[in-house]
C-alpha cells in the first residue's frame, strides 16, 4: 500500500508539473524511466510474478524524459493489472525502440483459469491510454478485456 501511495504521489507531482505555468520548477526527486525497467521487473518477480522481458532499446537512458517515464509507468501499471486480474499467470514484456523510430511497449499475459483476483476500478486501462497519448503515442483502438472488466 505504501509503495502504491508513493507512486500515486509521484504521478500527481508529474501532473501538477504539467499544469504549472513556470516550467523551470523541477520535481524534487528523479522520476523513473526506461533505465529503471530491470529494477521494476525485479520487484514484480520478488512479489511472485513470473516475468519475461525482451527489451531492445538503443540507449534507454537517452530516451526523452517524458517518453521514458511514460514507458516505465505503462509497464508498471501492466504488471500491477496482471497481478490483480490474472494472479499466478506469467507476464511477457516487450520493449523496442531507437531514436527516430519511436518506442513500442507490449505486455501480455493469459487470463487466470479461475476467478479474477482483486476487483479493479476500471480506470487502469483508460489511464494507460491517456499516458500513452500525453507522451505522443497511441493505444490500440480495441480495448483489451479481462473477466473483471
Amino acid at each position: 500500500m505504501r509503495e502504491c501511495a508513493h507512486q500515486v504521489l509521484e504521478d500527481l507531482r508529474e501532473v501538477i508539473g504539467v499544469l504549472r505555468v513556470d516550467a523551470s520548477v523541477v520535481p524534487e526527486r528523479p522520476q523513473p524511466d526506461l533505465s529503471g525497467l530491470e529494477r521494476l521487473v525485479g520487484e514484480a518477480r520478488g512479489a511472485g510474478t513470473t516475468v519475461s522481458v525482451d527489451s531492445v532499446v538503443a540507449a534507454p537512458s537517452a530516451a526523452p524524459a517524458a517518453i521514458g517515464r511514460a514507458a516505465y509507468r505503462i509497464v508498471q501499471e501492466g504488471l500491477t493489472n496482471s497481478r490483480k486480474h490474472a494472479p499466478g499467470q506469467p507476464v511477457s514484456v516487450t520493449v523496442r525502440g531507437a531514436p527516430g523510430r519511436g518506442l513500442s511497449v507490449t505486455l501480455h499475459n493469459p487470463l487466470a483459469a479461475g476467478p479474477a483476483g482483486v476487483p479493479g476500478s476500471g480506470t487502469g486501462l483508460i489511464g494507460l491510454a491517456e499516458r500513452a497519448g500525453i507522451a505522443g503515442g497511441t493505444w490500440p483502438r480495441s480495448r483489451p478485456t479481462c473477466r473483471a472488466c
